[in-house]
C-alpha cells in the first residue's frame, strides 16, 4: 500500500531511507505469518524497496537504518514462519539488523552499472522508544551514553546527502560515519543468497536477476 501511494502521488525517487524497525519483548507474529521482527524490520523494507526500484531516479541513494547489533545475529531461516519457535527478544532483534546488512550487500551487487547506491549503518544507540523501558534504565545507571534522535539520524544524513559518499555502494557506517567492516557472516555471498531467495518467496516477488 504504501509504495502504490508513493507511485501514485511522487515521481521519480532521489532518495529512500529505509528507518522503520521494532524491538518486540515476546514473540509475535504479523499479519502475514511471519516473526514480527523479522517481517518490520527486513521483510518490509525489502518488498517497499524491491517495488519501488523502477521508480528510482539516475544517482539515487538506498539507505538501510541496521545495527551494530548484526554482529550478533545468527541466520535463522526456518524460525521465521514457524507457529512456534525459540524466542529471545536480543536474537530476534539481532537478526533482523543482520538481514538488514545482507540485503544491502546483495542488492548493491545487483545494481552495480545502473548509477544507484545503497548503503546501510549503526545510528548509534538511540534514546528513542524502540529501546525497551528496561534497557533505557539499565543505560541511565551505568553511565553509559545515549544519543538523542537528532544525532542517530546524522549517519542516515550523511550518507543520503554527503558528496564525498556520492557513488560508494554496499558498505557499512558506524555512527561517526565511518565506514566499518561488517560481521562475517553479513558479508557471506552465499547467506546473503539464501536470505535474498527466502525474502522473494516470502513476499511473493518474482526474483530479480
Amino acid at each position: 500500500a504504501c509504495a502504490a501511494a508513493v507511485r501514485r502521488d511522487f515521481g521519480r525517487i532521489a532518495l529512500l531511507i529505509n528507518n522503520a524497525g521494532i524491538v518486540s519483548s515476546f514473540r509475535r507474529r504479523s499479519a502475514d505469518g511471519f516473526e514480527l521482527c523479522f517481517a518490520t524490520n527486513h521483510l518490509g523494507p525489502f518488498l517497499l524497496t524491491r517495488l519501488l526500484l523502477d521508480r528510482l531516479s539516475p544517482a539515487a541513494r538506498i539507505v538501510n537504518v541496521a545495527s551494530w547489533m548484526h554482529v550478533r545475529g545468527r541466520l535463522d531461516l526456518q524460525s521465521i514462519d514457524a507457529r512456534r519457535a525459540p524466542y529471545s527478544p536480543t536474537q530476534a532483534y539481532a537478526q533482523s539488523k543482520l538481514a538488514n546488512v545482507m540485503f544491502t550487500f546483495a542488492l548493491a551487487r545487483r545494481l552495480e552499472g545502473q548509477d544507484i547506491t545503497v548503503n546501510c549503518l549503526h545510528p548509534g544507540v538511540v534514546a528513542t522508544n524502540l529501546l525497551p523501558r528496561l534497557l533505557r534504565a539499565f543505560y541511565r545507571l551505568t553511565g553509559r551514553a545515549m544519543i538523542d534522535a537528532e544525532r542517530g539520524a546524522r549517519t542516515s544524513l550523511y550518507l543520503a546527502l554527503a558528496p564525498e559518499v556520492a557513488g560508494m555502494s554496499g558498505r557499512y557506517f558506524d555512527e561517526q560515519q565511518r565506514e566499518r567492516a561488517a560481521s562475517a557472516l553479513a558479508r557471506d555471498v552465499q547467506q546473503q543468497e539464501l536470505l535474498w531467495e527466502a525474502s522473494e518467496r516470502w513476499t511473493d516477488l518474482p526474483p530479480r536477476p
